[in-house]
């Protein structure tokens, strides 16, 4: 069973502490290098910042070095090589690619002939990479958690007093558009799907449900189950969102029903659609009038001024100091000489496999 978030949040960061301070004297610091997908993502570059302070905060066992994918698998492999070349002791990873073993393959199996421990994080690799290599470890999140409470949070808010009034052409039907991430991606895809299965779970009894706008493009490669192919493909950037929220508006509405609610599988998405509202009017912060509401997923901080500020409704914490703080605790039994997974029981596990999941929160600033 899982433990409360609260709880586990709590016990890591204890742990984390508790494991650092144990391991002051240990007899030199170990070299850490860490590849992340892209420096351009907002949440990444929140648990990079927290990795940054924890790693220097304990100098005396970790030195460490950061690597930018730039969103290219070749280069992140390459660079992974060299770090081998050059002598690391451990591997952190945030892959590039994700859909498929490859990418994951070739690094696990360059670790595993030079005997350095791999942590990948955010990005989901599969049970069979992991399995593969007694000192991988995979740190990230249950990657349908965050859609289902963003349809719990969605529901809850257009099921609050008064907000039937979004329903604007008062057909029972609340048309959303959904921003999603990356093709391939677990997490895109459980947020896009979920979110919406939940939220129409939530939402039959008082007769109300979800429907795509005509607003979103159809991929018939996706899932026919009436979501998974109905959405923009802003690939998480703010920047494409805007776009295409630009184009959208140029044929819908935001005052007919043909927009009512704005879907995206992160933040930085559904900053670039209130961006693109905001030059329409809508959303600039009186929530009484001119205002479609938009969900996220990161609650990064600038999503959070955004929620505050009334232009943007609500988001799920993806906790990036809880990400940090796992896996700085699991460098630190490297740098111990202990194993890899040694001391974890206070983390949620899979069975069978050695992922860590870190809980996920709903924000609406309240």
């Amino acid at each position: 069973m899982k433990k409360l978030a609260s709880m586990i949040l709590a016990a890591v960061m204890l742990l984390t502490l508790a494991s650092l301070t144990t391991l002051a004297s240990a007899a030199a610091p170990i070299q850490v290098d860490v590849f992340f997908y892209d420096f351009s993502d907002t949440y990444i570059g929140s648990v990079r910042e927290a990795m940054k302070e924890q790693f220097e905060a304990a100098s005396d066992l970790f030195t460490f070095s950061f690597y930018d994918g730039a969103s290219n698998q070749a280069k992140q492999t390459q660079d992974v090589e060299t770090a081998l070349t050059k002598g690391t002791d451990l591997l952190i990873v945030n892959i590039v690619t994700t859909g498929s073993d490859e990418a994951a393959m070739t690094i696990v199996d360059a670790a595993r002939e030079s005997d350095v421990p791999v942590i990948f994080f955010n990005r989901e690799v599969s049970d069979a990479v992991v399995n593969s290599y007694d000192k991988c470890v995979f740190v990230g999140t249950d990657a349908d958690e965050a859609g289902y409470m963003q349809g719990q949070m969605i529901a809850e808010f257009l099921l609050a007093e008064g907000n039937d009034a979004f329903d604007l052409d008062g057909n029972k039907e609340f048309s959303y558009v959904m921003f999603r991430g990356e093709l391939g991606n677990a997490e895109a895809f459980g947020r896009t799907k979920y979110s919406v299965t939940k939220a129409n779970e939530l939402l039959a009894e008082a007769g109300y449900k979800l429907v795509p706008s005509a607003a979103n493009q159809v991929d018939n490669t996706q899932e026919d189950d009436g979501i998974s192919a109905y959405y923009l493909y802003g690939n998480w950037s703010a920047a494409n969102a805007k776009d295409l929220m630009d184009t959208a508006l140029i044929t819908y509405g935001l005052d007919n029903g043909d927009i009512e609610i704005i879907i995206a599988n992160n933040d930085d998405q559904a900053l670039g659609a209130i961006e693109a509202m905001n030059e329409k009017g809508y959303n600039t912060g009186d929530q009484a009038a001119n205002y479609i509401p938009v969900f996220g997923v990161d609650a990064t901080a600038v999503a959070q001024d955004a929620i505050a500020n009334g232009k943007m409704t609500g988001t799920i914490k993806q906790d990036a100091i809880g990400m940090a703080s796992g896996i700085v605790y699991l460098a630190a039994n490297v740098a111990n000489g202990a194993d890899l997974m040694a001391e974890t029981g206070a983390f949620n596990i899979d069975a069978d496999v050695a992922k860590i999941r870190i809980p996920y929160a709903i924000f609406t600033g309240n």
